[in-house]
């Protein structure tokens, strides 16, 4: 079993996420273990652990959540929110520790990587005429090279 230094622990950081709109009712988490059992990622990747994200989170160990790079492989499938025998909203309350990690820019490099080709692109995977022609062959429509749109959405004014 992994000990935790309490010193490290953020009492504001708990009842900041307590009082918020987005993750009210993470106290009813009981660490009864049905969120990682269906994880569909922590049977890729081991390292990966709701419960983990969530032990963590009621010990308010703010700097290793925000600063860790547990919580970007979460997929978004909301397997383990859909199984929370009570209802503590797991991925939602992810996406908010995605959001708070990157107002305090710690983001990893994929996904800072992924941001840029999508300002720069308006796309993550380039598409050429080579893969056009796949497309084609397929009875799939011809995508444009560049996505004018999305780089405009994504602008940094």
């Amino acid at each position: 079993m992994e000990r935790v230094n309490l010193q490290d622990s953020d009492p504001d950081f708990i009842q900041a996420l307590d009082s918020s709109y987005f993750i009210g009712g993470f106290r009813g988490c009981y660490i009864c273990g049905t969120c990682t059992a269906g994880c569909p990622v922590h049977r890729a990747h081991r390292d990966y652990d709701p419960l983990r994200i969530m032990r963590m989170l009621v010990l308010g160990l703010r700097e290793e959540l925000l600063r860790g790079d547990m919580i970007w492989l979460c997929s978004d499938c909301y397997t383990c929110q859909e199984n929370c025998p009570m209802g503590v909203k797991i991925t939602d309350i992810i996406n908010h520790l995605k959001n708070l990690a990157t107002l305090e820019k710690n983001i990893p490099l994929g996904v800072s990587t992924q941001g840029k080709l999508l300002k720069d692109q308006g796309k993550i995977y380039i598409i050429d005429d080579f893969d056009n022609k796949k497309r084609a062959k397929l009875g799939l429509p011809w995508l444009p090279e560049m996505v004018g749109e999305a780089k405009a959405l994504l602008k940094k004014e």
